[in-house]
């Protein structure tokens, strides 16, 4: 099997070699630069698995590459290391096509977890499969092949959108789902009108998780939604 390869944008070369030293003891492939001009070439050439960059960089910021990343490849998962904490540099993140963030400084524990945890959301290595025919969530059961949710004695027939709402969030478990994603994977776009609707599914699934209160849809203003299961 070949090794997952990480694009890792980081200036600060004794934190960097830490970090990719790591990494590639764990068997990933790293490729690290340190000039924020230089990273979309090495993207295009290296075709990393995931990027891990970097937001303060010399000649380009992260928000920026990460924007040029996503205008060639929609779907590699990019990881934004930031020691910001403020709301809208966050915010700025995902606008610039961030999946997640981690404040420095992190542990190497931490910034693993999370970069698998993107993999397994974006290159499919955790699919809901036809064999599986449910899915617990708290105290309720997800049947996704059949369109129902069960609670107890209880069971909802769920809408064909409802139930890829709910098959996302079950995906994106404990991670930052962005709102314009789920549009475009539902509704093929992020128009006003879809988005008003949107408003209207997570209000129904948020109905019919209320019989379990540790199952929580959590807004984030501006960015999405986390789904959470206590």
């Amino acid at each position: 099997m070949n090794s997952i390869k990480i694009l890792y944008v980081e200036d600060e070369p004794f934190l960097g070699k830490i970090v990719k030293e790591s990494l590639e003891s764990r068997n990933f492939q790293v490729k690290m630069i340190t000039d924020g001009a230089l990273v979309l070439n090495a993207f295009k050439t290296f075709c990393p698995d995931v990027c891990v960059l970097d937001v303060m960089l010399p000649n380009k910021d992260g928000y920026t590459i990460g924007q040029e990343i996503r205008k060639v490849n929609g779907g590699v998962p990019i990881l934004f290391l930031t020691a910001k904490d403020q709301t809208a540099d966050l915010v700025r993140g995902f606008e610039s096509g961030g999946n997640d963030y981690i404040r420095k400084p992190f542990s190497m524990e931490e910034l693993i977890v999370r970069i698998k945890n993107l993999l397994h959301l974006t290159t499919g290595q955790i699919k809901m499969r036809k064999t599986t025919t449910s899915i617990p969530i708290g105290k309720y059961q997800f049947f996704p092949q059949s369109y129902e949710l069960a609670f107890g004695n209880k069971k909802w027939k769920l809408s064909h959108r409802e139930t890829e709402l709910l098959k996302i969030m079950v995906h994106q478990q404990n991670l930052t789902i962005q709102r314009k994603d789920i549009l475009h994977q539902i509704w093929g776009d992020d128009s006003f009108f879809n988005s008003r609707n949107l408003d209207v599914y997570i209000k129904k699934l948020r109905d019919y998780f209320k019989e379990d209160p540790s199952v929580k849809i959590v807004t984030l203003k501006g960015v999405g939604y986390h789904f959470t299961v206590e």
